[in-house]
C-alpha cells in the first residue's frame, strides 16, 4: 500500500469533539481489524480494568508524561463499549452522555438552579425512589475487585457503629484469623482452608483501614518492594554465579538477606 492509499484508509476527523474523534478511532479498527471487530464488552473488560489500574499507577507515581499515555488508553477502552453499545441497538452515545448530565444534574441541584446543595444520603435515597435502602451495603458498588469490595464494605457497616473502637482490635481479628489459617493447614481442607484465607485477608483489609491507610495502597507498595529487592537479588546472584532452577532455597534466601541489608544501609546513608 503507498502512502497516499494509507492516508486515504484513515478515518476521516469527526466534526464533533474530542469523544467523537475516539469513537470514530474504534469504529475504525472494528471496520479494518479482525482481533478489534470480535471485541464484545465482556472480552474488553479485563483490559478495561488493567488501564484503569495503570491510570491509578501513573498518578500515584505523580508521572505526567505516563498518565497521558494511560489516559488515552483507557478512552480507548471507554471508547469500545460506547461503539459497540451503538452497534447492538443497547444505547447511543448521546444516550451515554445524556444520563451523565442528567445525574450530575441531581446530583448538583444548586450548580444548576434546582434548589439547594444536599448531602449524599439524601442525594442517594431520591434516586432510590425515596424509600430508605433495605441495607446499609447497596451503595456498596457492584463489579469492585474483591479488595476494594472488602474496604468500601467495612467502611460502610462503620457508619452505623459495627466496627473496632481502636486499630489493636482489628489487629487481635487478624491473630485470630491467622491460627485458624494455620489450623486448616494442617487438616488439609481445601474448601475450609479457602474460607479462612479469604476471613485473614478480610481482616486484614480492616486493619489496614482503622490504622488510617488505603489496603490497595499498602499492597501496591509492598508489591513494588517486592520487585525491587528481587530485581537485585537477579542482579546479586548473576555476580555470584548462582544459578536460577539449581539453587536452593537457603541459597536464595540468604541473597535475599543481603539485598535487604544493602537496602537498609543506603537509605540510612547521608
Amino acid at each position: 500500500m503507498s502512502d497516499s492509499q494509507a492516508e486515504n484508509s484513515l478515518p476521516a476527523t469527526p466534526s464533533g469533539g474530542v469523544l467523537d474523534r475516539a469513537l470514530a478511532l474504534v469504529e475504525f479498527l472494528r471496520a479494518g481489524c479482525p482481533w478489534d471487530a470480535a471485541q464484545t464488552p465482556s472480552s474488553l473488560t479485563r483490559y478495561l480494568l488493567e488501564e484503569a489500574h495503570e491510570v491509578a499507577a501513573a498518578i500515584g507515581a505523580g508521572d505526567a508524561e505516563a498518565l497521558r499515555g494511560e489516559l488515552g488508553d483507557l478512552l480507548l477502552n471507554v471508547a469500545f463499549q460506547v461503539v459497540i453499545g451503538e452497534e447492538t441497538g443497547t444505547f447511543s452515545r448521546e444516550e451515554v452522555v445524556a444520563a451523565l448530565e442528567q445525574k450530575m444534574r441531581r446530583r448538583h441541584p444548586h450548580l444548576y438552579g434546582l434548589g439547594p446543595a444536599e448531602d449524599w444520603d439524601t442525594l442517594k435515597r431520591r434516586e432510590r425512589g425515596g424509600g430508605p435502602p433495605a441495607s446499609v451495603l447497596d451503595d456498596v458498588p457492584a463489579g469492585l475487585d474483591p479488595l476494594l469490595r472488602a474496604f468500601r464494605v467495612q467502611d460502610r457497616v462503620a457508619r452505623v457503629g459495627f466496627d473496632w473502637d481502636d486499630p489493636r482490635g482489628a489487629w487481635e481479628k487478624v491473630r485470630e484469623e491467622t491460627d485458624e489459617v494455620g489450623r486448616e493447614l494442617d487438616e488439609a481442607h481445601p474448601e475450609r482452608l479457602e474460607d479462612e484465607l479469604g476471613d485473614l485477608l478480610f481482616a486484614a483489609v480492616n486493619l489496614a483501614r482503622l490504622a488510617g491507610t488505603h489496603p490497595s495502597a499498602a499492597l501496591a507498595r509492598a508489591n513494588a518492594k517486592f520487585e525491587r529487592r528481587f530485581r537485585a537479588l537477579e542482579g546479586l546472584a548473576g555476580e555470584r554465579g548462582v544459578a536460577f532452577g539449581q539453587a536452593t532455597l537457603a541459597e536464595l534466601d540468604t541473597l535475599w538477606d543481603e539485598v535487604k541489608r544493602r537496602e537498609r544501609a543506603a537509605s540510612a546513608a547521608p
